[in-house]
């Protein structure tokens, strides 16, 4: 017997903080995050909590959560917990992003189940490589039509409701205990870079995105830090999830700017971002900034070179002859930084589901490098431990076969008593060392102030 998903009216709110606070200590609580009203370009949130299974993989790549479920791979253990719901329950027609499924992260040490990376970086952050819920119900808030949407079955709409209208809990002000700390001082960074220029000098690879690890104690509310980190930097595709474990909390909290890849009746698109530069302090310097983006033929050449990346992981999914590039090279403004953006599209093959094609794709090609595979190895050569989620997605897959994730930039990760953020950037033949250690910074200095802030002032 199967249930009837039922989409009901809720009251709208500008923002899903208020209504997130209020499922925060539920099992399995997530939230993916438009940004808005500040961030330009996003336009739904998706909350929910209680999902009807969890499936995580380890650091070895075995499936945990489903025990009929642990001898398969990742990705298809992840696709026949999706098409479980899917027989279980009926979706009406609608236009909404999510009618139930899948809603977790997919972290960038998946990479190394799906390609030969070797494994010599340390593995320091303990979250799982992968962790997705099977969710039955959602509040979708849609900032195009100022409307909210409950997504239910009559069963579970009644706990929804319940849910949603309870007390938020008490909120314990988020607190570094120590400063940032980076796992590479300028000489070990520039070593790395050293190497890097070497690899590409020989013909290795075109480009290699380096990353540096920053890491500090923390205690208190880690919703409460998020607050703070959505204020400091509004994205349009945020997003908050945590859950207990062996040493404490862990989380993520990610203010991610930049799509990976989104499905929707077939069409695929990706917008891959590379290219950064500061907001200036007046409009004529934040002018002569994002002309000088614009025109910057290293930022160019880094952003083509992953967008022919990126045709030829969709073509390996797509049907032939449908990946085109609409933009190449876009300037897009948030409120700290300006970014070059292009859009790459296509139509998913007959017999290929959003999940095959996230396999194909993953990790995304905009924080590896090119060729891929050889930069994963060389980035796990150089960067002295894994990433954990950092440069992975975060994002959905429902029933109907939609789909919509981030890359896990400018994010987070919180694991027991410490919370670690990464910078990083794609490194090229003409790229100059100082200026890219300076960019690791750069790119993250906002939320580390962020996080800094003395008290519970978000």
């Amino acid at each position: 017997m199967t249930a009837q998903l039922q989409i009901t009216p809720h009251p709208y709110r500008p923002t899903p903080l208020s209504a997130f606070a209020r499922l925060r200590r539920r099992p399995g609580a997530v939230l993916l995050d438009s940004g808005r009203p500040e961030a330009p370009g996003g336009r739904y949130d998706i909350l929910s909590s209680d999902p009807l299974a969890v499936l995580t993989v380890d650091e070895s790549g075995q499936v945990e959560g489903v025990p009929e479920l642990r001898d398969l791979a990742p990705f298809d253990a992840q696709q026949a917990l999706l098409e479980g719901l899917n027989e279980s329950m009926t979706v009406p027609e609608s236009e909404l992003p999510f009618l139930g499924g899948l809603i977790g992260y997919w972290s960038y040490d998946l990479g190394y189940h799906l390609e030969r990376v070797g494994k010599r970086a340390r593995r320091v952050v303990t979250l799982p490589d992968s962790r997705v819920g099977l969710y039955d119900w959602a509040l979708i808030q849609d900032h195009e039509r100022r409307e909210a949407w409950l997504v239910a079955t009559p069963e579970r709409r009644q706990q929804a409701l319940e849910w949603l209208n309870a007390a938020p809990a008490p909120e314990a002000p988020f607190q570094l205990t120590a400063s940032f700390a980076a796992e590479l001082d300028r000489d070990a960074y520039l070593a790395r870079f050293d190497a890097v220029q070497h690899y590409i000098r020989a013909g290795d690879c075109y480009q290699v995105n380096l990353a540096q690890r920053f890491s500090a104690p923390y205690r208190g509310e880690l919703w409460s830090a998020y607050r703070r980190l959505r204020k400091a930097t509004p994205t349009p595709f945020a997003g908050f999830m945590a859950w207990p474990s062996a040493n404490g909390e862990q989380a993520i909290l990610s203010l991610s700017p930049e799509r990976f890849l989104e499905c929707r009746n077939d069409h695929v698109e990706t917008r891959p971002i590379k290219g950064t530069r500061p907001r200036g302090d007046t409009p004529t310097s934040d002018a002569r900034l994002a002309a000088e983006l614009k025109q910057s033929r290293k930022d160019r050449a880094e952003n083509v070179m992953i967008v022919d990346l990126l045709r030829n992981d969709l073509g390996r999914r797509c049907r032939p002859g449908t990946v085109r590039v609409p933009q190449l090279c876009g300037l897009e403004s948030y409120v700290n930084v300006h970014h070059l953006v292009s859009v790459v599209t296509g139509t998913l093959a007959d017999g290929c589901t959003p999940l095959d094609l996230l396999a194909a794709a993953f990790p995304g090609g905009s924080i590896t490098g090119a060729p891929k595979v050889r930069a994963m190895q060389i980035i796990d050569e150089l960067e002295p431990s894994r990433r954990s989620v950092y440069c992975g997605s975060l994002g959905y897959v429902d029933t109907r076969g939609r789909m919509d994730t981030s890359i896990a930039i400018r994010t987070a990760v919180a694991d027991g008593d410490r919370v670690h953020l990464w910078g990083g950037g794609g490194l090229v033949a003409d790229s100059e060392g100082e200026a890219e250690y300076q960019e690791t910074w750069d790119k993250i200095h906002h939320l580390m102030a962020a996080l800094a802030t003395e008290g519970n002032k978000e």
